[in-house]
């Protein structure tokens, strides 16, 4: 059965460290008290069962440095596969019906991409042939269990090291070398060059184009986040594009806006049944800087890696919203029980889904994160109706530090399997 965006809310219905990925760079809250690290289908086939329930169960696979899958960079195919099976069904048993898995972790590929390299994550050697299409096994095994599968991609992100001359020769960064910068210890694609912009939607629309996915997602890694004392090296791309803009700063903004807009509009001409989400870091703004920001202190997408994220489910760009409130009821500088019903209001009135990103790698971590805390997270979501599901990080997380943890969701929440 064919996933029906309707069912989901698109628009036809409308210690890790920075270089791991989604939700895993550091977190500088604003409140000395409050310092918290944070981790990072239209085809008509038939599948072996539903593959959407109306509250959507989802786990977040990540590739880069090998956290979740595979294992290690350079096992066989046969490994490969062997290692992502026991994955999916980890991830049944545990009744979820989603899986994230990031198949373009630093500007290369989990499949036979035209447009950039195999990446490194597979092999050990970015470019070289893994010798199957991950990208086709990984999309048909998760929906063999009735699990819905959603391609992440990072955008911007081209290496967790800083030296382009260890790039694949052919890598489009070491062809086009003024389409970078550094940044700390990483390279990324400048996204004030409007030619980078389309060329990185085009190649993660090669996967959209050519795969059975359910969704395409993003996680929060847009403009770098900022490291003390070091600018963003993009002056020079202001000066050259920026002349609508009174600011930098909102120049900056506005290219992440085009880059949202733009990515859902082509995903919408050609794959309207793909749902386009973005998970982003779990607060916008302050209300200490703007009325409608949440009553929190701490960093902001808006000013720290200048992504409007509010604005961009006012104006319906995007299908799903999966913040990552990564902080535990009661946080002094940044409340679960505060951000969530910010983000239920958020996306009221919209048909903009909201499913919530759960921090399983923190269970343990402290007293706060006890085994009841995500528990009693979906609790809370419970008496806000907005909320339509979670995506827990990172999958590895919940069959090691956060399996009891876990196993209390199960019995309090999954307690019927995943299904329509």
């Amino acid at each position: 059965m064919p996933l029906s965006r309707n069912r989901i809310g698109g628009r036809s219905a409308v210690a890790l460290a920075a270089a791991v990925g989604l939700l895993c760079s550091t977190l500088s809250l604003t409140s000395a008290a409050a310092g918290t690290p944070r981790v990072e289908n239209d085809t008509g086939a038939e599948d072996a069962a539903p593959r959407q329930s109306t509250q959507l169960r989802g786990t977040w696979v990540s590739s880069v440095s090998n956290i979740d899958w595979p294992s290690r960079s350079g096992l066989s195919a046969e490994t490969q596969q062997q290692e992502y099976v026991a994955l999916l069904d980890e991830a049944v048993d545990l009744r979820l019906n989603a899986v994230f898995v990031q198949i373009r972790p630093t500007a290369d590929a989990f499949w036979p991409s035209p447009h950039e390299p195999w990446s490194q994550w597979l092999t050990g050697t970015q470019g070289a042939d893994p010798g199957y299409d991950p990208l086709a096994f990984l999309v048909e095994e998760a929906h063999a269990r009735g699990l819905e599968f959603h391609a992440w991609f990072n955008p911007y992100r081209v290496s967790t090291q800083s030296d382009p001359s260890k790039l694949a020769p052919d890598h489009p960064a070491r062809v086009n070398p003024d389409w970078i910068f550094r940044y700390g210890s990483q390279l990324y694609y400048n996204p004030g060059i409007p030619e980078v912009r389309k060329f990185v939607q085009t190649a993660m629309m090669d996967a959209v184009e050519n795969y059975d996915i359910d969704g395409a997602h993003w996680d929060d890694y847009f403009y770098p986040y900022p490291i003390s004392g070091e600018s963003i090296p993009d002056q020079d791309t202001y000066a050259e594009f920026g002349d609508d803009f009174d600011s930098i700063e909102d120049w900056r903004r506005n290219n992440i806006d085009l880059l949202v807009q733009e990515m859902g509009e082509r995903i919408e001409a050609v794959k309207p049944d793909v749902a386009f989400g973005v998970s982003p870091f779990g607060i916008w703004r302050n209300d200490s800087s703007d009325p409608a920001g949440s009553d929190t202190n701490g960093l902001e997408s808006y000013s720290a890696i200048f992504a409007d994220t509010r604005r961009w489910v006012t104006q319906g760009w995007v299908d799903y919203i999966s913040p990552q409130v990564y902080w535990e009821i009661g946080h002094a500088a940044a409340d679960y029980a505060v951000l969530v019903p910010w983000w239920a209001d958020v996306v009221a009135g919209t048909d903009v889904r909201l499913y919530i990103g759960q921090a399983a790698y923190k269970v343990g971590s402290n007293a706060a994160w006890d085994t009841a805390e995500l528990s009693e997270h979906l609790t809370l979501n419970e008496a806000h109706p907005e909320v339509g599901g979670d995506v827990f990080f990172s999958h590895s997380s919940l069959t090691s530090n956060a399996a009891e943890a876990m196993a209390r969701v199960v019995a309090d929440h999954y307690t019927e399997p995943a299904g329509g």
